[in-house]
């Protein structure tokens, strides 16, 4: 049994659901334009900022070639007619350009905007330089290469920024110059350097110390430089020099007592055409004078096989008044024979021993030298000085001993000593037909028997 009123309560309540139901689509409604609104404006704004930020690319201005350039557009009015006719009314060198030429837009830091890319890409002109990412890389400038299709008279660029064009002109060609001064200014400092440069400046020669070390020596201008060329040096059981199929040197070996017993006439089969003999020696402790116990047998038997004979002091004088004793000691024991190549002066350091004449300087050695030298020149016999290129480079000054010749001592396959010399010793391990174990070999690029 229904109270009375009881429908009409319930039908309220059934009345007030659908109305918050109501309200509550009309709340949704309401909020989903709002938004939808809110996207509309933002998408149209960056539409808006989009468009204000392009450029009008102008082409050259006026008919008489002023170079005058109309005003780009960025963010002017874009209703007005003075825009519009600012964005087609840049002039050709030779006329009118179209609407659509003048048209072409470019965003501000001169790249193509998206809509330009896609319209050239379908009418299959893009570039790579259309694209955007290549303003990364520093690039020159219509401006800067003077192109008059890109450029008016004043300098402006096809952008429109003026007759002087300060800014997109001269503006991006000093920058551009800046980056070429910096790259010239580096590489002139490239080519400082490489004329600084010991090894390749043309001016040094390295020097290999008696102690390991090594340095690049000055070249001394004042010394005449040897002309051999080392590319005709031709081995057959001895080193020799060949020029336009003509031999041009002369094979020879250096022997002492340490040689033992040696077949001159063997040897001579062997190649060899003269010997450098060891007359004698100074102590380098004792400082006492004695003759090689090998000399007079050897030049006997050297002489008698044909060979052609000189002889070497090894010195250890430390004054002058020595060396001339020294070449007296010479000149007196090579009174009986005949000899028809130098006799040369050897003055070296001892290997893990002290040696008298390590007391001496430069100048010193240079003076003892000169004193044996002369004293052998004045007798009669051609002088000469034996030393390894560091000894004759940094232990003498050459520039006191050029009338005397140069017996270079360096067991290279090529010499690398910068100066004249007329004999080398070019190896203290050859082995030769007539002699037992390692033999010094030596060529001369002089036949000294026929001076």
């Amino acid at each position: 049994m229904r109270l009375p009123g009881e429908y009409e309560y319930s039908n309220s309540r059934l009345s007030m659901k659908y109305m918050m139901i109501g309200v509550s689509l009309c709340l949704l409604l309401i909020l989903g334009v709002v938004v939808w609104t809110n996207k509309e404006n933002e998408a149209k704004r960056l539409r808006n900022q989009q468009k204000e930020s392009v450029l009008v690319l102008e082409h050259e201005g006026k008919e008489a070639g002023s170079g005058t350039q109309g005003e780009s557009v960025a963010g002017g009015d874009a209703s007005g007619a003075e825009g519009a006719n600012t964005a087609a009314g840049a002039g050709t060198a030779g006329g009118e350009a179209s609407a659509e030429t003048a048209g072409t837009v470019m965003r501000f830091n001169g790249s193509k905007s998206l809509e330009e890319v896609e319209r050239l890409y379908a009418e299959k002109r893009l570039v790579a330089s259309d694209l955007d990412f290549w303003d990364m890389y520093p690039q020159t400038p219509p401006s800067y290469m003077g192109s008059d299709s890109q450029t008016g008279a004043g300098g402006g660029n096809a952008a429109g920024n003026g007759a002087d064009g300060s800014r997109d002109g001269n503006g991006a060609k000093d920058k551009y110059a800046r980056y070429d001064e910096e790259a010239e200014r580096e590489s002139r400092e490239e080519e400082e350097k490489e004329k600084q440069d010991p090894a390749t400046d043309g001016k040094h020669t390295l020097v290999r110390l008696a102690d390991g070390e090594e340095e690049w020596v000055l070249l001394n201008p004042y010394l005449e430089k040897n002309t051999y060329d080392f590319t005709k040096l031709t081995t057959r059981q001895e080193l020799a020099y060949y020029a336009d199929g003509n031999v041009y040197s002369y094979a020879g070996a250096d022997l002492s007592k340490y040689n033992g017993e040696v077949d001159f006439t063997v040897l001579k089969e062997s190649g060899v055409s003269f010997v450098m003999l060891r007359l004698g020696m100074r102590g380098y402790g004792s400082g006492q004078i004695m003759l090689d116990e090998k000399f007079t047998d050897y030049i006997t038997r050297a002489t008698e096989a044909g060979l052609n004979v000189g002889v070497y002091f090894y010195s250890q004088a430390i004054t002058e008044e020595e060396a001339v004793e020294e070449a007296n000691f010479v000149i007196q024991n090579l009174q009986n024979y005949q000899i028809t190549y130098p006799v040369a002066f050897d003055m070296e350091y001892v290997p893990n021993d002290t040696a008298r004449v390590e007391s001496l300087n430069r100048e010193e050695k240079t003076e003892v030298a000169k004193a044996f030298l002369d004293t052998v020149g004045n007798a009669g016999y051609q002088p000469m000085v034996y030393g390894t290129k560091e000894w004759l480079i940094k232990q003498v000054d050459l520039t006191k001993l050029t009338d005397y010749d140069i017996w270079l001592s360096q067991q290279e396959e090529v010499p690398d000593y910068p100066y004249r010399f007329q004999m080398w010793q070019y190896s203290k391990e050859g082995r030769l037909a007539g002699a037992d174990g390692d033999l010094d070999l030596n060529i001369s690029f002089v036949d000294y028997s026929e001076k």
